[in-house]
């Protein structure tokens, strides 16, 4: 037998993941290694759907359902109904010993039941926010990014005419594929709407930056992933849907305080699929406590999901937005 797992340089769960894939083991011989994987290419070769995967024999036991290969932060579904960047060594062994694992999102699972898989709603079925490399898609993806924070605004099409021509593209062959993709969301004229995690146009949540400037994000875990993503203090100033009252996360110097202290985020999705701009932007919400995120799940049945509490929301947010401006 042979235990491999992917990661990538610096991927903070790469040792424990080795050491948990020893410990599950539990005596039996085994080849384990560790490979540290260095482009997006290498992870398609290896079947590497985020960092870290660990494959048994070359096969991914947990495969995320619809992912693509990516270098991507991995997260798993535990069975307390809580998510880690780890498996649950329970599940692992069973896998190990060639039992189908009970854990929610390891394989083919319809994104419709509650509660609905994180990466469904915010990270694309657990391949990632970060466009390949390929074709200009991240060069371009990147452009937009800087632009709207530095402006606040979309950048229009001339402006990401330098790095589409580096891929031999236009502007609107690149933004038609990410929209495609949907790393991006374009209106009717063809201009961005929005590029997760931030809006072109006013929602629910305003994030206002270090430097003064003031943008938009498409939800909450959006607005928690800005601060890590551009590595900058920040506030963000929500509401609560059912109260209205006011939830503010302040980052600084890398942590968040949050007011109210006991504000939580419901993370849902609405049936049917769709980009996630249509699916599930306007059901991740801050609320100033778990009553009134109970309150709101009452008054909306079709919207599957879950409330997660502070620490959670952060990590999600972090995971699945602060590494998509790295080279």
């Amino acid at each position: 037998m042979r235990i491999t797992v992917l990661t990538v340089a610096d991927c903070p769960n790469a040792r424990p993941a080795l050491e948990l894939a020893t410990a599950a083991l539990d005596g039996r011989e085994a080849e384990v290694e560790l490979v540290e994987v260095a482009d997006e290419a290498e992870a398609t070769r290896l079947g590497m759907c985020g960092s870290p995967t660990i494959l048994i024999d070359g096969t991914d036991p947990f495969p995320p359902p619809g992912a693509a290969p990516s270098l991507s932060c991995r997260l798993y579904w535990r069975a307390d109904g809580t998510m880690s960047g780890l498996p649950e060594e329970t599940a692992l062994r069973l896998a190990l010993a060639g039992t189908a694992a009970p854990v929610r999102g390891a394989g083919a699972a319809d994104c419709c039941a509650p509660p609905p898989d994180v990466r469904d709603v915010v990270d694309r079925s657990g391949r990632g926010r970060r466009a390949p490399a390929e074709r200009g898609l991240r060069a371009v993806q990147q452009r937009i990014l800087r632009h709207f924070s530095a402006t606040g605004t979309a950048p229009g099409a001339r402006t990401l005419r330098p790095e589409a021509a580096e891929a031999g593209r236009s502007a609107g062959e690149v933004l038609a594929e990410l929209a495609e993709e949907d790393f991006i969301t374009l209106d009717e004229a063809g201009n961005i709407r929005a590029a997760y995690p931030f809006s072109a146009v006013p929602t629910r949540h305003r994030v206002r930056l270090g430097i003064g400037v003031e943008v938009w994000s498409m939800c909450a875990i959006d607005a928690l992933g800005i601060p890590a993503m551009l590595g900058q203090d920040a506030v963000i100033s929500s509401t609560d849907p059912v109260s209205g009252d006011a939830v503010t996360v302040t980052s600084a110097d890398g942590v968040l305080r949050w007011d109210p202290v006991d504000a939580v985020v419901f993370v849902g999705q609405r049936p049917g699929g769709g980009p996630a701009a249509a699916a599930c932007c306007d059901a991740l919400n801050f609320f100033t406590g778990a009553a009134n995120a109970e309150a709101w799940t009452s008054g909306h049945p079709d919207v599957p999901g879950r409330t997660v509490g502070r620490s959670e929301a952060e990590r999600i947010g972090r995971e699945t937005f602060g590494h998509l401006l790295a080279p």
